[in-house]
Formats: C-alpha cells, structure tokens, sequence
C-alpha cells in the first residue's frame, strides 16, 4: 500500500503562508531519526529535509498565502495547501495519513491521526519538510522586513513582533484577519 503523510505547519503565525507537505517514504530506506519536526533542532532538520527529498519516492510542498488565509479563514486555507501538496505528488497513493482530526477532501482515502508527527514516520517526515520549507521563507523575508525579526520568532506573536507591529504597522505579508494585525489596521482606518 503506497500511503502519503501530510503535515503543516504556520497556523498560528500573524505573517507569511501556512505550508503543507506530502510524502510518500519507500518501505526501506536509511534515514534514521524522522519525527515530529519540533523535537529536532534546525541543524538536524535541515540534514533530514535532504535525506527525505533524496530518498523520498515522492513528495511535494505546497502552501496558501495571507490573502488565500484572510478570504477562506485558516482552517480552509491549511486544506487548500494539503490538497495543493498531494495534487503536486508524483506517485498516487493509496491512502493518505493527515495529522490532526481534521481532513481535507482528497480524491483519496484520508484519515486524520491525532498526534501522528510522533506515531507515522511519513507525517512525520512531511513535517519536517514543511517546517523548513517554512522557516525558509521567514528567513528570506527577515531580509526584506529585518525591522520585525521574522528570522527569529518565524511570525509567531512574541512580544518582539507585536511591538514591531505596533511601531511600523503591518506588511503586506501579515495576515490582515489576524487579531492584532486587524486591530491595527481598524485603528488606523
């Protein structure tokens, strides 16, 4: 049976997309140490993101930006980015594993496992592609925005991103249906 593990990652961030991950792991393969990104360390995720995208029979990494997430709310924004990384699959599965209890229509069998970043390896490995992918992007938009801090906090609402919030206002990146971004774009209207 050939089963893809979905993951995502950037549900909660106030900027940036929210990125999904599909993979399909062969039944033999030798990367050791998958599992759920947020108990590695960016070092070994990013050895593991290699070893998956070399070994991997197929995967694919997809996500849906701040518009898609302020017009369809996040909760379909993330099922839109998981249809979007199983559609860019290149082997079809026959049933696809999706972390959490809720599913997006695939034109597949899908089951939700709770917890399933600590119990399937290729939801696992679908989150640490994800979270690279993810972390990326802040990384690159610290560059263009280096007054936020997104490489460090990765858009999550610290206090540093809130008060920089507060002081330069919201990029075009942030995601405007976000409370504190919203508050501040109603205070400024």
């Amino acid at each position: 049976m050939i089963i893809a593990g979905i993951d995502e990652v950037g549900r909660g961030p106030l900027v940036g997309d929210v990125v999904a991950a599909a993979v399909i792991l062969p039944d033999q393969h030798n990367i050791s140490g998958i599992k759920d990104s947020k108990k590695l360390s960016e070092k070994r995720r990013e050895e593991l993101f290699k070893q998956i995208c070399e070994q991997a029979v197929a995967w694919h990494i997809a996500s849906a930006t701040p518009q898609e997430i302020d017009a369809l709310n996040i909760l379909q924004a993330t099922f839109l980015a998981m249809q979007r990384a199983v559609a860019g699959l290149k082997v079809q599965p026959n049933k696809v594993l999706v972390d959490g209890n809720l599913c997006p229509k695939l034109p597949y069998p899908v089951a939700g496992v709770i917890q399933g970043d600590n119990l399937i390896e290729q939801i696992a490995a679908a989150s640490i592609l994800a979270k690279v992918y993810r972390d990326r992007q802040l990384v690159e938009l610290d560059k263009k925005y280096p007054e936020y801090g997104f490489a460090r906090h990765k858009g999550y609402a610290t206090q540093e991103h809130l008060d920089a919030l507060e002081i330069f206002g919201p990029t075009r990146e942030h995601r405007q249906s976000f409370a504190p971004v919203a508050r501040l774009l109603f205070m400024n209207n």
